[in-house]
Formats: structure tokens, sequence, C-alpha cells
């Protein structure tokens, strides 16, 4: 779930840049010492399973776990999957330097909505089925408005050009959806019975 340089339009890009810095500036100041473990385990699980690609008709697509970095840590999404992101494009050229921005975006918002829409129903007193529900969400949440997000851009950018792309894009990734919702459900239920604190209300 890569733009690659070149595709987008310099608005778009300007844009995106803009955007994203914003979040990473809201994000480092959310993003507390007794976080910073939480942080990097999901910026490593999230650079592991974005560099692992399944072959699907002529493109390929791969995990992403957006939703659960965004539910597990707000607004430092952004520069957890910033350092990510930018670790890709310079160690095996995914997406590129140019789109970071846009690319960031793309991932990191919807996190940052799987956060506020679901954050709240869970604490102390969550159910094993309502933590699972929760996390399922977190993948719909993620990889869904990952997708539109991306789909949006390049048909800002390209109009009718990039239709059909954004057609194969978005059917390519409703399996990854249906993974990333099983990994987020039962991650969830994990960190519920075993860290409860993980859970707990973010401070700003």
């Amino acid at each position: 779930m890569h733009l690659a340089d070149g595709v987008l339009n310099a608005p778009l890009l300007i844009t995106g840049a803009a955007l994203s810095a914003a979040g990473v500036a809201l994000g480092l100041r959310s993003l507390r010492e007794d976080k910073l473990p939480l942080a990097a385990l999901l910026g490593a699980a999230f650079f592991v399973a974005s560099t692992i690609h399944v072959p699907v008709g002529p493109g390929s697509v791969h995990l992403v776990l957006n939703g659960l970095a965004g539910l597990l840590l707000g607004w430092a999404v952004f520069p957890v999957l910033c350092v990510a992101l930018l670790l890709q494009a310079a160690l095996f050229s995914f997406g590129g330097f140019a789109v970071l921005g846009a690319n960031l975006l793309a991932v990191a918002l919807p996190g940052v909505l799987a956060h506020y829409l679901l954050r709240s129903r869970l604490g102390a007193e969550t159910t094993h089925a309502r933590a699972m529900l929760a996390g399922a969400a977190c993948g719909v949440i993620g990889i869904g408005g990952a997708v539109l997000m991306i789909g949006g851009m390049l048909a800002l950018s390209g109009g009718r050009a990039f239709g059909e792309l954004i057609v194969l894009f978005s059917l390519a990734h409703l399996p990854v959806m249906a993974v990333d919702a099983v990994i987020g459900a039962f991650t969830v239920a994990a960190l519920l019975r075993m860290m409860p604190q993980s859970l707990a209300p973010v401070r700003p």
C-alpha cells in the first residue's frame, strides 16, 4: 500500500506533506515515555508486515496493521509510521521520498480515526467479545480508510486514467482487510487479558 514517486501531482504532494507534518507534530506531543516500548513494537510490526508482499493479480498486497497501531497509540501513530515508511523508502525503495507525506497520511489518519471511534469502548469492564469486535473493526477502518484515501488521491491526480487501477487496488485489499481484522481481534483480546493498561485512555 505504497504510492510511488511520480504518481501524484504537486498540489497533492504538498498537501499530503503539510498534513502529515502536522500529524507528526501532534503525535510527538502525545508520545509519552511509558508508551515508547509499545510504539517501537508497533512500528516494527508495521515495518515487517508491510515488507512481506503477496502477489495478487498484476500487483501485490501486504498487511498494514495501521488500525491496530492507531487504536493503541492515537496521534502518536503518525511519527511511528513515519519512521517505518522512511526506512522502507531508504532501504527497499518502497514508495518514495517525495510521496512520503501522502503515504503517511493515507495509513496514519485511518489509524487515528480507529482510535477515536473505538478506544472509548475499551476499558476495565470490556468483555472478551467486545474486545475482539473492536480489534476486528480496527482492520476494517484501517485498511478501508487507507484504500479510500489512496483511491481518492489517485482520482484527484489522474482522473479517469486511474479508474481501473483504483478498482483493482480496492478489490485486492479486501482479503488484506479480512486478515488485518482477524489479527486485530485476537491482539486486542490478548492485550485485554495480559496488558489491560495498554488499553487505558490516552491522556492528551
